[in-house]
C-alpha cells in the first residue's frame, strides 16, 4: 500500500501561507491585487514591481519584474501562469519554477477573504534550510501578515472613500 508523500492537512514547510478577511467585495479586492505597480505600497518586502508589457492586459503569460527583499537576484522576472478574473493570480519564476506567488480571493457575500501563498527555494542543504527557516523565512512570514493587514485597510478605505491609490 502506497502512502501519500504530501500531507494535505498542513502546508509544506517551504511555503508561507497567510489569509485575511476583508470588508470589501471580491471584485474590489481582486482589482487592488491586479494593480501590480502598486504592490510595494502594501507588500513591504517588495521594493518595486512592474509589468513588462503594460499595453497587454494582465493575463496568463504576462511578465512581471519584481525587486524584493526575498533572498535571490536583485530583480527577478515572473510570469503569470494562472489567472482567473476576480479570483486568482498566480506567478511563477521565469528562471526558477520553484519561486511562486499565489494570490486568491474568496467571495463571502459582501466580504471577501484574501489568501496569499509564497514559495521560494532555499539552498545550502539541510543546514541552509534550517538557517533560512529561523531567519529570512520568519521575517518574511511576519511581513506578509503585516502586508495583509495593510491590504485590508486599503481595500476597506477604498470601498468607503473611493480610490485611494490613484495618485501613487
Amino acid at each position: 500500500m502506497a502512502l501519500p508523500q504530501v500531507s494535505f492537512d498542513r502546508p509544506d514547510s517551504r511555503l508561507i501561507h497567510r489569509s485575511q478577511d476583508v470588508a470589501a467585495s471580491a471584485e474590489a479586492a481582486f482589482s487592488l491585487i491586479c494593480e501590480v505597480e502598486k504592490w510595494p505600497v502594501w507588500l513591504s518586502f517588495f521594493r518595486s514591481a512592474r509589468r513588462i508589457d503594460e499595453r497587454r492586459p494582465l493575463d496568463v503569460g504576462s511578465e512581471i519584474a519584481i525587486r524584493s527583499a526575498i533572498p535571490g537576484e536583485d530583480e527577478e522576472l515572473f510570469e503569470v501562469d494562472g489567472y482567473l478574473g476576480g479570483h486568482m493570480l498566480s506567478l511563477v519564476g521565469a528562471y526558477s519554477v520553484r519561486r511562486r506567488f499565489d494570490f486568491r480571493v474568496e467571495s463571502k457575500s459582501e466580504r471577501s477573504k484574501i489568501v496569499v501563498r509564497l514559495d521560494y527555494p532555499t539552498y545550502g542543504g539541510v543546514v541552509g534550510a534550517l538557517i533560512d527557516r529561523f531567519t529570512s523565512r520568519r521575517k518574511l512570514d511576519i511581513a506578509l501578515a503585516d502586508a495583509l493587514v495593510h491590504f485590508k485597510g486599503l481595500a476597506e478605505y477604498e470601498r468607503n472613500h473611493g480610490a485611494v491609490l490613484d495618485d501613487l
